[in-house]
C-alpha cells in the first residue's frame, strides 16, 4: 500500500474508532492527521487535507485543545495558527483517560455517592439501594485503576501490559 493511501485508511480508521467511542469522527480525524504530520499545521492546512469547512476545523481544533491532545505553536514568520499533535503516545492516552475520568466517571461517581443511600422502604428501595451501592463500588475500583493508570511511568505500565500477553 502507497504512503497516501495508507495514510488516508489510517485517519479514516481513527475518525470511525473515535466515534464509537463518543467522540466527534472529525475531531478524531483532525488528530490522527496531527498525530502522523512531521511539522504543525495551519487551520487551512487541515481544511483542504480533510476537505472539511473552516467552522467544522476551528470547532474541533478548539476541543482537541480541551482535550489537552493538540496545541498551537508559533511559527516565526506566519501570522497564521499552527497545531501540533503530542506524539508521545503513552501521553496521549494518560490525557484521554484523565479527560474521559473528568467528563464521565467524576459525575457518575458523585450522583451514586448522593443517591445510593436513599431512604425508603419496600422492595424497590431496597433494589435501588443495593444495584446503585454495586455500581458505586464499581465506579470507585474502575476510578481507582484509572488513577493508577494516570499516575504511572510508562515503563511500569509497559512491563504490566508486556506481562498480561
Amino acid at each position: 500500500m502507497k504512503y497516501l493511501e495508507a495514510k488516508e485508511k489510517y485517519i479514516q480508521a481513527w475518525g470511525m474508532l473515535g466515534s464509537s467511542w463518543g467522540v466527534n469522527r472529525t475531531m478524531s480525524q483532525i488528530h490522527a492527521l496531527l498525530l502522523v504530520s512531521p511539522q504543525p499545521l495551519s487551520t487551512e492546512d487541515i481544511m483542504e487535507e480533510l476537505k472539511i469547512s473552516r467552522g467544522n476545523s476551528n470547532m474541533n481544533i478548539r476541543a482537541l485543545m480541551d482535550w489537552g491532545l493538540i496545541e498551537k505553536v508559533l511559527v516565526p514568520g506566519e501570522r497564521k495558527e499552527y497545531f501540533k499533535s503530542n506524539k508521545d503516545i503513552m501521553n496521549l492516552g494518560i490525557q484521554v483517560a484523565r479527560e474521559r475520568k473528568r467528563r464521565e466517571l467524576d459525575p457518575i461517581i458523585k450522583i451514586l455517592s448522593e443517591v445510593h443511600g436513599a431512604e425508603g422502604t419496600g422492595a424497590e428501595a431496597a433494589e435501588f439501594r443495593k444495584v446503585t451501592k454495586d455500581l458505586l463500588q464499581f465506579a470507585t475500583q474502575a476510578e481507582s485503576v484509572l488513577d493508577l493508570f494516570i499516575k504511572s511511568k510508562q515503563n511500569w505500565f509497559m512491563k504490566i501490559l508486556g506481562k498480561l500477553r
